[in-house]
């Protein structure tokens, strides 16, 4: 792939990125990337601190990266499919799956798997920290299975973010937990949820810059593990969208999800963590009206489920009532 030709800018008094942006057009975001990929030069010597104090009148020269999408490839990739019109799209995301490419990922994501069936609307400013996400609204984790929504316009995007941003959207998560579970009696947690001070790739209860999150959990099914402690099909509405948040406010409660080393332990009947979207209830972003979809429960979980000897309630696959 042949690099970009270089942009010239004659520079004004202030911060290089303030500068750059405001000449360019560009955002800070995007030009604090350009300066630490290495891409920006200030009178002919590579800048490396966005902070780089100008006088006015230097000679800037950018040399763009290539577009964030150039290095993901389309790949055929079969899809569960639950809904498709011209505005969005519904997948059934398996375990194992990524949602969309990162720094390091770029392959054997949704959004590759997407990319070949379809165009999908570009992001309208790119982090490279954040990763490669065209269309993609909100996200699942990596061994979280389940419903996950894709706009494929730029104007569903705009929509279908705004209804996850107001809280018009409704979720329902399906968990095994173990822990201290009194069966039909439901939980609220609201507690707030930070980045872990020390291990950075975890979230936690309070933490480094807290945020609100509320989680409705409500048991199906319960029995006794056999240690003193039982074993639950938990279904989880959460209130807010905050990271790994269902996994958190279980740890909290000291029931974490079977199969998760992160905030409980690895599991020998379930080599991932028992998380699965089950149901989401979001306005459609061009008729306006309630888009309900539903994900089955999939065998892996099921599976577990039974093995470690619990009857399948009859309530399993129905909707909450206040979907």
């Amino acid at each position: 792939m042949t690099e970009s030709s270089p942009l010239f800018f004659t520079a004004t008094p202030g911060r290089l990125d303030a500068v750059l942006a405001a000449l360019s057009g560009a955002s800070r975001s995007q030009v604090a990337g350009w300066i630490a990929g290495g891409h920006v030069r200030v009178n002919g010597q590579t800048a490396s601190k966005t902070s780089l104090k100008l006088r006015g009148g230097e000679r800037l020269a950018v040399t763009p990266p290539p577009p964030p999408g150039a290095f993901v490839e389309a790949e055929d990739v079969p899809l569960d499919v639950l809904y498709e019109d011209e505005a969005l799209i519904a997948v059934n995301k398996p375990p194992g799956m990524i949602t969309h490419p990162a720094p390091g990922v770029t392959s054997g994501t949704l959004v590759n798997a997407l990319l070949g069936r379809m165009a999908l609307p570009e992001q309208p400013e790119f982090d490279s920290e954040a990763g490669y996400r065209p269309g993609i609204v909100h996200r699942l984790d990596k061994d979280t299975s389940g419903v996950i929504v894709v706009a494929k316009t730029v104007e569903a995007h705009a929509r279908l973010a705004a209804a996850f941003k107001d809280r018009s959207t409704h979720k329902t998560y399906l968990a095994i937990a173990a822990g201290q579970w009194s069966a039909q009696a439901p939980v609220q947690v609201a507690v707030p949820i930070g980045r872990h001070p020390v291990q950075r790739q975890r979230m936690t209860v309070g933490g480094t810059h807290p945020r609100e999150a509320q989680t409705l959990f409500t048991p199906l099914a319960a029995h006794p593990d056999g240690h003193g402690r039982t074993l639950a099909l938990v279904r989880a509405q959460p209130r807010t969208g905050r990271t790994h948040q269902i996994r958190v406010h279980l740890g909290h409660l000291g029931s974490p999800i079977l199969g998760d080393p992160v905030y409980g332990r690895a599991s020998e009947v379930m080599p991932r963590h028992a998380l699965h979207a089950q149901f989401l209830t979001l306005p459609h972003p061009v008729s306006g009206q309630p888009l309900h979809l539903h994900a089955p429960t999939p065998d892996d979980l099921l599976n577990a489920w039974i093995a470690l000897g619990g009857a399948l309630p009859d309530t399993l696959e129905s909707a909450p009532r206040d979907l």
